[in-house]
């Protein structure tokens, strides 16, 4: 029952998001060590320790794609590098001081970074409600801008191909791509789309009742 009402939808809405939209964990965690600051009077080493951590990971992943086989590979990397540094260079840092590294991150840039990650990532999702893709039964509807005119091309024939070309984007937004193929005009590709999988059964829906409706008719 739970399946029918996933799968019975009448429209299906595509927005293919910048990559910028990947940051919000960091605008999440700017907040939260922004009101952990406040309680302090100075700053606090692994705030901004884990601030920086979790920035360097953030651009990591934006900066490049990891498909299922370069993630695994990473993975594995990492596992061997760490077995090499504990088991061959046990007293590599021996010698380095107990102090944690302070990058002395303040109350003030917790909140400027907090302020302008929530103003950018605002927009790009305002923006994203006027600039989207719409399946229906009959009909692929195209909005992009607030005046400008609207683009329609019919369903028949229509294909669809899905990708998850990083599997990090994949686990932080469920992200992927999908590229749109009517029977004429040009291939749509849509490189970022949120909940990518239900997005494909959603669409997979509409275009199996077209044809059953169009076999029920040719009866």
């Amino acid at each position: 029952m739970s399946e029918k009402k996933e799968h019975a939808v009448s429209e299906v809405f595509l927005r293919s998001y910048p990559k910028v939209i990947f940051f919000w964990p960091l605008a999440v965690v700017s907040l939260v060590m922004w009101l952990l600051q406040m309680l302090v009077p100075t700053p606090v080493a692994w705030y901004g320790n884990f601030w920086l951590a979790v920035f360097a990971i953030n651009m990591f992943i934006v900066a490049f794609d990891f498909g299922s086989t370069k993630f695994f590979v990473l993975v594995l990397l990492g596992v061997v590098v760490i077995l090499l540094v504990i088991f061959l260079v046990p007293d590599l840092f021996a010698g380095v001081s107990a102090e944690p590294f302070n990058p002395g991150l303040t109350t003030e840039f917790y909140l400027a970074t907090t302020v302008i990650m929530a103003i950018i990532l605002g927009l790009v999702v305002l923006g994203s409600r006027f600039d989207y893709w719409k399946i229906e039964r009959n009909e692929i509807y195209h909005k992009a801008g607030i005046f400008s005119s609207a683009e329609r091309l019919p369903t028949k024939s229509l294909r669809i191909k899905k990708e998850i070309p990083d599997v990090f984007e994949f686990f932080i937004l469920r992200a992927g791509s999908i590229t749109l193929m009517p029977g004429h005009g040009d291939v749509i590709n849509l490189p970022t789309v949120l909940n990518i999988n239900k997005k494909q059964h959603q669409i997979d829906y509409l275009l199996s009742h077209v044809s059953i409706e169009s076999d029920e008719l040719d009866a």
